[in-house]
């Protein structure tokens, strides 16, 4: 079975909506990345806060970044005193990320602000910020899609994917999440 060019499933071509500048500044950090970031040593969370500002991110002076996670453009990301993105997360931060005060993101997780508009012949890029406000915490291999907020003080559980805002204070599970329970108030 074939697929003809006329078919409104056929594969179009897909044209970047992304700047020259934003390309160029994505392949310097790339290099940045590969050569100073990820083979930094464990401890050296100074260095990597360093690195991340030097390419126009905001980042807390105690702000914690793990030297396998992934930063997609690092000017899109902001992270507030005591914040942490775990070894191996994956911050595809094509929008802004933004972490407050004491949010943790566990390891393997993924922070995708991006996708595609899947009704558009021409596959539009679709973007929404991710925030997660203080003392919000994001478990190992857990999905927070594009325009989520994770509020004050809640829990994403392990492996769970997130594609609305979680309220304050609340544990959430699964695929799709779920309510769990409520956290006490600390």
């Amino acid at each position: 079975m074939s697929i003809s060019n006329d078919s409104p499933f056929y594969p179009q071509s897909y044209r970047s909506e992304l700047s020259l500048r934003n390309k160029i500044g994505r392949a310097l950090w790339g290099v940045a990345w590969t050569l100073l970031f990820r083979p930094s040593p464990r401890p050296c969370f100074g260095w990597r806060r360093w690195l991340v500002k030097c390419f126009g991110g905001k980042i807390a002076p105690d702000a914690v970044i793990y030297p396998s996670a992934r930063i997609y453009a690092p000017w899109n990301l902001e992270m507030g005193p005591r914040s942490c993105l775990g070894d191996f997360v994956d911050c595809y931060c094509v929008d802004k990320i933004r972490l407050g005060a004491d949010a943790i993101v566990s390891q393997y997780a993924f922070l995708c602000t991006a996708g595609h508009d899947i009704d558009s012949p021409a596959r539009t890029l679709t973007t929404g910020p991710i925030t997660l406000k203080p003392g919000a915490w994001v478990f190992a291999r857990a999905f927070i899609g594009p325009g989520v907020t994770i509020h004050r003080g809640a829990v994403v559980a392990a492996c769970s994917v997130v594609v609305k805002d979680v309220a304050s204070m609340t544990v959430i599970a699964g695929n799709p999440a779920r309510v769990i329970r409520q956290r006490k108030d600390f």
